[in-house]
């Protein structure tokens, strides 16, 4: 089956994507950005009424990217290990392949620009949060997986550790690839999670 073309609003995004990535630290500007797509400001104008809801398309294309994939983790998969563990793989690779996208997650693409863009991209954390805290509750109530601390103190322990590996993908120019070593780490990031009899020797 042939592939669609791209709409005009996907291919905005696509080249706003490819500027955070390729011109990190630069200001975006509408300018910059019709000339990478090939069209007029106007033009831009007509698909996006600011440069805001540009980068709000962004963060919903990243919502959309990663709470349906999230959905079919939880109707795949039912232990709370695998669950979160897939999770966690999931935004890193996200991020990895995106990584404009990535600087925008982080808010460093997001400097100098409208602060509701700020609550946006907290609003992507803070459900994906809450997704966490929602697996480790019901992976204690049907699998008996004790939390070392509390729900809420391992789902903060796995945000620290998502985010802290994003933060360092950009920091590093992307070269430190948030999947790397993968398995190793949710080793040890799992031994923080549940209390250790509950772990197999696999995690």
């Amino acid at each position: 089956m042939k592939q669609s073309e791209p709409s005009r609003r996907e291919l905005i995004l696509q080249a706003l994507a490819g500027l955070l990535e390729s011109e990190p630290g630069a200001r975006i500007t509408t300018a910059g950005l019709a000339k990478r797509v090939g069209v007029t400001e106007a033009a831009l104008y007509r698909h996006f009424p600011s440069k805001r809801k540009m980068f709000e398309g962004l963060i919903e294309f990243a919502e959309e990217a990663v709470f349906s994939r999230c959905q079919l983790i939880l109707q795949e998969h039912e232990d709370a290990r695998v669950r979160l563990q897939q999770l966690a793989h999931l935004v890193l690779v996200f991020a990895e392949r995106n990584p404009g996208l990535c600087r925008v997650l982080t808010g460093g693409a997001l400097i100098g620009e409208d602060e509701g863009l700020q609550r946006r991209v907290s609003q992507f954390f803070d459900r994906l949060e809450t997704q966490v805290r929602q697996i480790l509750k019901e992976g204690d109530i049907r699998q008996g997986l004790r939390p070392l601390v509390s729900a809420g103190h391992s789902a903060d322990w796995m945000m620290i550790f998502i985010e802290g590996r994003l933060q360092r993908f950009v920091r590093s120019s992307f070269e430190r690839h948030p999947s790397a070593e993968f398995d190793h780490n949710w080793r040890l990031l799992a031994a923080g999670l549940w209390v250790a009899e509950d772990l197999p020797a696999a995690f």
